[in-house]
Protein backbone atom coordinates (compact mmCIF):
# COMPACT_ATOMS: atom_id res chain seq x y z
CA UNK A 1 0.00 0.00 0.00
CA UNK A 2 1.36 3.38 -1.09
CA UNK A 3 0.37 6.77 0.34
CA UNK A 4 1.26 10.06 -1.32
CA UNK A 5 1.46 12.99 1.09
CA UNK A 6 1.24 16.55 -0.20
CA UNK A 7 3.30 18.21 2.51
CA UNK A 8 1.76 21.67 2.85
CA UNK A 9 -1.47 23.12 4.13
CA UNK A 10 -1.51 25.94 1.56
CA UNK A 11 -4.54 25.82 -0.70
CA UNK A 12 -4.04 25.16 -4.41
CA UNK A 13 -0.27 24.89 -4.00
CA UNK A 14 2.25 23.77 -6.58
CA UNK A 15 3.03 20.98 -4.12
CA UNK A 16 -0.41 19.41 -4.44
CA UNK A 17 -0.21 19.74 -8.21
CA UNK A 18 3.08 17.80 -8.26
CA UNK A 19 1.66 15.27 -5.79
CA UNK A 20 -1.30 14.72 -8.12
CA UNK A 21 1.15 14.09 -10.96
CA UNK A 22 2.88 11.41 -8.84
CA UNK A 23 -0.55 9.89 -8.21
CA UNK A 24 -1.27 9.89 -11.95
CA UNK A 25 2.07 8.28 -12.84
CA UNK A 26 1.66 5.57 -10.19
CA UNK A 27 -1.82 4.76 -11.49
CA UNK A 28 -0.37 4.44 -14.99
CA UNK A 29 1.96 1.79 -13.50
CA UNK A 30 -1.01 -0.13 -12.05
CA UNK A 31 -0.62 1.11 -8.46
CA UNK A 32 -3.57 2.82 -6.76
CA UNK A 33 -2.14 4.91 -3.93
CA UNK A 34 -3.93 6.69 -1.15
CA UNK A 35 -3.62 10.46 -1.39
CA UNK A 36 -3.28 12.69 1.65
CA UNK A 37 -3.33 16.47 1.44
CA UNK A 38 -2.47 18.43 4.55
CA UNK A 39 -4.81 21.28 3.52
CA UNK A 40 -7.24 22.07 6.34
CA UNK A 41 -5.70 19.39 8.54
CA UNK A 42 -5.55 20.00 12.28
CA UNK A 43 -2.22 18.65 13.45
CA UNK A 44 -2.18 20.47 16.78
CA UNK A 45 -3.55 17.55 18.78
CA UNK A 46 -4.51 13.87 18.46
CA UNK A 47 -8.12 14.36 17.50
CA UNK A 48 -10.54 11.54 16.68
CA UNK A 49 -10.13 12.55 13.01
CA UNK A 50 -6.36 12.11 13.26
CA UNK A 51 -6.72 8.71 14.91
CA UNK A 52 -9.12 7.66 12.14
CA UNK A 53 -6.65 8.90 9.51
CA UNK A 54 -3.95 6.76 11.10
CA UNK A 55 -6.15 3.67 11.10
CA UNK A 56 -7.37 4.03 7.53
CA UNK A 57 -4.43 5.55 5.63
CA UNK A 58 -1.19 5.91 7.58
CA UNK A 59 -0.84 2.61 9.45
CA UNK A 60 -1.82 0.39 6.48
CA UNK A 61 0.72 2.15 4.21
CA UNK A 62 4.02 0.39 3.64
CA UNK A 63 5.50 3.07 1.38
CA UNK A 64 5.11 6.83 1.57
CA UNK A 65 5.79 9.37 -1.14
CA UNK A 66 6.33 12.81 0.34
CA UNK A 67 6.12 15.89 -1.85
CA UNK A 68 7.52 18.72 0.27
CA UNK A 69 7.91 22.37 -0.64
CA UNK A 70 10.78 24.50 0.56
CA UNK A 71 9.82 26.62 3.56
CA UNK A 72 12.70 28.70 4.88
CA UNK A 73 15.33 26.13 3.92
CA UNK A 74 13.38 23.20 5.35
CA UNK A 75 9.92 21.64 5.27
CA UNK A 76 6.53 23.05 6.31
CA UNK A 77 5.73 22.87 10.00
CA UNK A 78 2.45 21.09 9.25
CA UNK A 79 4.40 18.15 7.79
CA UNK A 80 6.66 17.92 10.85
CA UNK A 81 3.60 18.23 13.11
CA UNK A 82 1.91 15.33 11.30
CA UNK A 83 4.80 13.13 12.35
CA UNK A 84 4.99 14.60 15.85
CA UNK A 85 1.34 13.89 16.76
CA UNK A 86 1.14 10.48 15.15
CA UNK A 87 1.55 7.08 16.78
CA UNK A 88 5.17 6.95 15.65
CA UNK A 89 5.81 3.26 16.22
CA UNK A 90 2.71 2.06 14.35
CA UNK A 91 2.66 4.69 11.62
CA UNK A 92 6.33 5.02 10.67
CA UNK A 93 8.68 2.33 12.04
CA UNK A 94 10.18 0.08 9.36
CA UNK A 95 8.35 1.68 6.45
CA UNK A 96 9.85 3.19 3.30
CA UNK A 97 9.72 6.71 1.92
CA UNK A 98 10.41 8.51 -1.33
CA UNK A 99 11.04 12.25 -1.29
CA UNK A 100 10.52 14.97 -3.86
CA UNK A 101 11.25 18.59 -3.07
CA UNK A 102 9.41 21.45 -4.73
CA UNK A 103 10.48 25.07 -5.09
CA UNK A 104 10.19 28.00 -7.42
CA UNK A 105 13.91 28.54 -6.93
CA UNK A 106 16.78 26.58 -8.38
CA UNK A 107 17.53 24.05 -5.62
CA UNK A 108 14.24 22.14 -5.48
CA UNK A 109 14.30 22.03 -1.66
CA UNK A 110 17.51 20.01 -1.44
CA UNK A 111 18.21 21.31 2.07
CA UNK A 112 14.67 20.55 3.21
CA UNK A 113 14.82 17.00 1.86
CA UNK A 114 18.05 16.38 3.78
CA UNK A 115 16.51 17.80 6.94
CA UNK A 116 13.39 15.68 6.44
CA UNK A 117 15.54 12.59 5.81
CA UNK A 118 17.04 13.05 9.27
CA UNK A 119 13.56 13.30 10.81
CA UNK A 120 12.38 10.19 8.97
CA UNK A 121 15.47 8.23 9.98
CA UNK A 122 14.80 9.19 13.59
CA UNK A 123 11.33 7.60 13.38
CA UNK A 124 12.88 4.53 11.72
CA UNK A 125 11.73 5.14 8.15
CA UNK A 126 14.00 3.88 5.37
CA UNK A 127 14.43 6.69 2.85
CA UNK A 128 15.09 5.90 -0.80
CA UNK A 129 18.37 7.53 -1.87
CA UNK A 130 16.99 9.08 -5.08
CA UNK A 131 15.52 12.31 -3.71
CA UNK A 132 14.22 14.41 -6.57
CA UNK A 133 14.55 18.20 -6.40
CA UNK A 134 11.92 19.80 -8.61
CA UNK A 135 13.12 23.34 -9.25
CA UNK A 136 11.35 26.24 -10.96
CA UNK A 137 8.12 24.34 -10.45
CA UNK A 138 6.04 27.34 -11.46
CA UNK A 139 7.53 27.09 -14.99
CA UNK A 140 7.05 23.31 -15.25
CA UNK A 141 3.27 23.29 -14.76
CA UNK A 142 0.64 24.21 -17.31
CA UNK A 143 -2.64 26.00 -16.51
CA UNK A 144 -4.22 22.67 -15.53
CA UNK A 145 -1.42 21.86 -13.06
CA UNK A 146 0.23 19.21 -15.22
CA UNK A 147 3.95 18.91 -15.79
CA UNK A 148 4.81 20.00 -19.31
CA UNK A 149 8.56 19.37 -19.27
CA UNK A 150 9.37 15.94 -20.79
CA UNK A 151 12.68 15.67 -18.89
CA UNK A 152 10.91 16.16 -15.55
CA UNK A 153 8.25 13.59 -16.45
CA UNK A 154 11.04 11.15 -17.34
CA UNK A 155 12.98 11.58 -14.07
CA UNK A 156 9.81 11.30 -11.96
CA UNK A 157 8.93 8.04 -13.69
CA UNK A 158 12.48 6.73 -13.21
CA UNK A 159 12.33 7.68 -9.53
CA UNK A 160 8.98 5.90 -9.15
CA UNK A 161 10.24 2.79 -10.95
CA UNK A 162 13.19 2.63 -8.55
CA UNK A 163 10.89 3.09 -5.54
CA UNK A 164 8.54 0.33 -6.69
CA UNK A 165 11.53 -2.05 -6.70
CA UNK A 166 12.83 -0.68 -3.35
Amino acid sequence: MYTIISGTNRADSNTIKIARQYDYFLRQKGIEPNFLSLENMDVNHRSPAMIQLEKTILIPAKKFIFIAPEYNGSIPGVLKSLIDISDIKNVWWGKKALLAGVSTGRAGNLRGMEHFTGILHYVKVIVHPNKLPISIVDRLLDAEGKITDPATVKVINQQLDEFIEF
